[in-house]
């Protein structure tokens, strides 16, 4: 794992949301989502610091020191948020939405259940500032979770919301399920990570 690697603090949450709102300002899903540049202008920011504030909660969103990118992971487990998160979520959903949110809730609840049925980490944002991008961040912040795949013998999953994305996350070991499709809207890929072996316990117990 990169030095530069660390696990997210609350006090990171708002540096984080704004390199995401960076990030994925040409990206179709979220684009879709926030499609006007008024929307993205006034919601975008808020709209990640919703999302990855519902992460915090796991201790599994990592950054970087200098806020290069930030990795929002959900555990195979996840915590299960309470009464009040889930109602203060849905109100900043609401805010940030407005008539919108019950249709886009609708296509996102069917890429949620699309989730493969055995336990697995959720690779839910990966997002690096576009000022940094093709120098190893994105990599540098899957490392910890991966290596945890690994250890622990679990699959990580996620979609990519780019079709150019995909051979970045092939070369780490992801392979496309298939292709899900937003009624009028763009599409995502299913990908999926098994854990590698460890070649030196293998030949040990070889």
């Amino acid at each position: 794992m990169s030095a530069r690697t660390r696990i997210a603090r609350s006090e990171d949450l708002r540096p984080i949301s704004l390199v995401l709102a960076r990030a994925f300002r040409d990206d179709p899903v979220h684009r879709w989502i926030l499609p006007t540049e008024l929307d993205w202008s006034l919601f975008s920011d808020a709209f990640f610091a919703m999302v990855a504030r519902d992460t915090f909660r796991h201790g599994s969103v990592y950054t970087t020191d200098g806020y290069d990118g930030a990795a929002l992971w959900v555990p195979p487990y996840p915590q299960p948020a309470t009464l009040g998160g889930r109602l203060g979520m849905a109100l900043r959903w609401y805010l940030a939405l407005g008539r919108r949110a019950t249709s886009i809730g609708v296509e996102l609840g069917r890429i949620e259940r699309a989730h493969p049925p055995l336990p697995h980490w959720y690779l839910a944002v990966l997002g690096t500032d576009p000022r940094r991008q093709g120098r190893g961040v994105g990599s540098s912040l899957l490392a910890p979770i991966l290596e945890r795949c690994d250890a622990d013998r679990t699959p990580a999953y996620l979609e990519s919301s780019k079709e150019e994305n995909v051979p970045f996350y092939e070369r780490h070991g992801f392979r496309v399920l298939d292709e899900l499709v937003f009624r009028d809207g763009p599409s995502v890929w299913r990908m999926q990570r098994d854990p590698v072996p460890d070649k030196a316990a293998m030949a040990a117990a070889g």
